[in-house]
């Protein structure tokens, strides 16, 4: 194997990237801070879905993704069966046929969105189109278990470079809009607890991103309203950004990490930046299991800008926990989801000072 050439530099260490092809055709990058250099071990290969359709909603306007085949995925595996581990020689085989790696990035066997997604239905009367994009899995570690606080800092900045490179890929094939996600916890809907996250490409910018690069166009500021707010709303500050309980949070205990000088996306970082959001992703995770005594249910997402609507964008990566106290879950309930009207039970102001007194 040729020695890779480092991709990106975090906290001084070069970052390198191998390039490994699936027996099933899949792609699958291995991230770390040393060259991997390991030998695969033998695949069974197989046949993998290509993505489904997409529909568009005529009353809520937005377009949604059908992937029946997604209802075949595994689903809570015994530790012993666990896909996101490494093959082992006296194992079963899993997603990653090496017996170690540092971080790694593969493209989603049970994928909603895909470079040669199949044509859609017709169906009159009803727009639907090609679920061209893609979907990856990042998993963040070798171990079974841990969070992005139990994973080191240096991890969390291998994470970034990762997501940083996969944005630049994504993007230069034409996906308009780029979301790396966690989801986490039963009550998220989880199936595999191995610590690890997501990357969605979308062909079209999705309506949430719509309306909130309206209100970036139309001149809301972002970092300027955490600013001015910071003395209520803040929970903790790293290299330049902040964590905070926004006052308009739909959901409770809700934080953004907004970084002080705007960017469209994390690739505009600082150094002092890169380190400082890394490190307020531990910070939040080990914040929210503290306060509520239970390893937290959340969804992370970072929003960085979609293609043509960079004016006045700010970047924020954005928490949502569904706990709204100890032992008992926050749910969308009715009210929620025919209106999209949510009813916070904690003040924003209130979730701050908890969180930061942490």
């Amino acid at each position: 194997m040729q020695d890779p050439q480092p991709i990106a530099l975090a906290s001084g260490r070069p970052i390198f990237r191998r390039n490994f092809t699936k027996a099933d055709g899949r792609n699958l990058l291995l991230y770390g801070y040393e060259i991997h250099r390991g030998d695969p071990a033998p695949q069974a290969g197989g046949a993998v879905a290509r993505g489904g359709e997409l529909r568009f909603h005529p009353l809520r306007q937005e377009w949604n993704l059908y992937a029946p085949h997604r209802q075949n995925r595994t689903f809570k595996p015994s530790p012993a069966d666990d896909p996101l581990s490494p093959t082992q020689s006296d194992g079963p085989e899993t997603e990653i046929p090496f017996d170690d790696f540092e971080l790694a990035i593969f493209e989603n066997k049970f994928t909603s969105l895909h470079r040669e997604a199949p044509d859609p239905q017709t169906i009159p009367g009803m727009d639907s189109a090609v679920a061209r994009g893609h979907c990856d899995v990042v998993v963040y570690t070798p171990q079974r278990t841990g969070n992005l606080h139990d994973v080191g800092q240096a991890t969390r900045r291998l994470l970034l470079a990762a997501w940083l490179d996969r944005y630049s890929t994504l993007f230069a094939q034409g996906n308009h809009f780029v979301l790396p996600f966690e989801s986490r916890g039963d009550a998220v809907g989880v199936t595999l607890h191995h610590p690890h996250g997501q990357i969605y490409a979308f062909p079209f910018v999705p309506q949430v991103q719509k309306a909130a690069a309206r209100g970036f166009q139309q001149g809301y500021d972002l970092a300027a309203h955490v600013a001015e707010n910071r003395d209520v709303y803040a929970v903790a500050e790293a290299g330049g950004v902040d964590a905070v309980c926004p006052p308009f949070a739909r959901f409770p205990y809700e934080t953004w990490l907004v970084p002080r000088r705007p960017v469209l996306g994390p690739w505009e970082f600082s150094e002092e930046e890169a380190d400082g959001f890394a490190y307020l992703l531990g910070d939040m995770s080990r914040r929210y299991d503290a306060l509520f005594g239970e390893t937290t249910p959340y969804m992370l997402s970072l929003h960085a800008a979609p293609v043509g609507y960079e004016t006045g964008w700010q970047f924020s990566a954005q928490f949502y926990p569904l706990m709204r106290a100890p032992g008992r879950i926050k749910y969308l309930a009715s009210v929620e989801q025919a209106t999209g009207a949510f009813t916070v039970d904690v003040m924003p102001e209130r979730a701050a000072k908890e969180l930061s007194a942490i």
